[in-house]
């Protein structure tokens, strides 16, 4: 009995000392997986207290074109101008900054209109001071002839693309215009 009992220590011990190759690899991925988790988590973390302070202004300078389509929506485009500092946007962990202006009114249908007019990537920092002067890239199409006489809020709105984390998104009231009485051509 001693001598078996001998052996199957010895057995015992070498199992215990020695891992195999895949065990070793699993224990590094596992190693490695918990500190990139832990990386995203502190990025996210910090990026949620940052606050940005956008600067920015936008001003209609003409209505170009504002008619009733054959289907009978009405249909706007317009020239306006943008500025914007958007500068404190970027951290350390910010990829890119997707910016875009919309156009927002009422209707007796939606209490809430947003329609796309322009927007732009913003690859880095040295890229955030926005000014432009641009014919709106998207009309303003209403489904129906509501837009006579309509009052519509230009609304900048930015999307934060991080490296690692959650999409931050904001955006800030910058002017108001009123749309004409009657159809232009």
């Amino acid at each position: 009995m001693t001598r078996v009992s001998r052996e199957s220590c010895r057995k015992t011990k070498r199992t215990r000392a020695m891992h195999s190759w895949t065990q070793r690899l699993l224990a590094a991925a596992t190693t490695a997986a918990l500190l990139l988790a832990a990386t995203c988590a502190a990025a996210s973390t910090l990026d949620a207290f940052h606050v940005p302070s956008v600067e920015a202004q936008a001003h209609v300078t003409k209505i170009n074109q504002f008619r009733k389509q054959l289907n009978g929506n009405d249909k706007v485009t317009l020239t306006f101008n943008v500025s914007a500092k958007l500068e404190s946007l970027f951290t350390w962990n910010t990829k890119q900054v997707f910016v875009f202006v919309t156009a927002e009114y009422e209707n007796s249908k939606n209490s809430l209109n947003q329609v796309s007019l322009w927007d732009r990537i913003i690859p880095d920092k040295d890229h955030a001071n926005v000014q432009v002067e641009v014919k709106s890239k998207y009309p303003l199409i209403d489904q129906g002839t509501s837009l006579r006489g309509k009052k519509v809020q230009l609304v900048l709105h930015w999307h934060i693309m991080p490296n690692a984390g959650r999409m931050m998104r904001g955006k800030m009231p910058l002017s108001e215009f009123n749309l004409p009485d009657t159809y232009t051509s």
